[in-house]
Parts: structure tokens; C-alpha cells; sequence
């Protein structure tokens, strides 16, 4: 299945905690309909010393967020995104709902 959100996209959640907050797309789980975000979701997790972390302790980071609950950014403002086959390449290609233009 086909997902309207790509690692590198910039993205707003549009619902949970971090409600109205925009970041980056790190990593994307087709078969889960998830997707890491950069500084959103954010949860502590204990982690035991290791030769990457010596201390060891509790440490912060980001957690997958349901892609329906996130909407991806053009510009400034939030859009819904369409698939169509280019004119130019014959390629299928995303594009913007809202200006209908496409979307790299």
C-alpha cells in the first residue's frame, strides 16, 4: 500500500499530544502505517550501560506516530496529498491538493 508520507517530508501532527507541531520524517513503517518524527512522540526509555551510552540511564527519543494522525507540510500550510501520472515523465508523482502543484 501506497503512503502519503516519505522519509525527508516535512509533516504536522494533527492529533495526540503534539497537536499542531511540525517536523521531519526520519524513518517511515509501511507495514505498521507508522512513521518516526523528528522531536515529536517523544518517550523515555531505561536503557542499561553500553559502549555507545557507558552511563546508561533513562534516555529520550522519538516514537512512532500513526501516519493518519499526520498531515505533510507545503511551504507553511498543511496539505492533502493526491497521486496522478505526470505529464512531463509518465511517472506516477504526488502533488498537493490545496495548489496542485507536485510534491518532491
Amino acid at each position: 500500500m501506497k503512503l502519503h508520507v516519505k522519509k525527508g517530508d516535512t509533516v504536522m501532527v494533527i492529533a495526540g499530544e503534539d497537536k499542531g507541531k511540525t517536523g521531519k520524517v526520519l524513518k517511515v513503517y509501511p507495514e505498521k502505517n507508522r512513521a518516526i518524527v523528528e522531536g515529536r512522540n517523544l518517550v523515555k526509555k531505561h536503557t542499561k550501560p553500553n559502549a555507545k551510552n557507558t552511563q546508561g540511564g533513562i534516555v529520550e527519543q522519538e516514537a512512532p506516530i500513526h501516519i493518519s494522525n499526520l498531515m505533510v507540510m507545503e511551504g507553511k500550510t498543511p496539505t492533502r496529498i493526491g497521486r496522478k501520472i505526470s505529464e512531463k515523465t509518465g511517472k506516477l508523482v504526488r502533488y498537493s491538493k490545496k495548489t496542485g502543484e507536485e510534491i518532491k
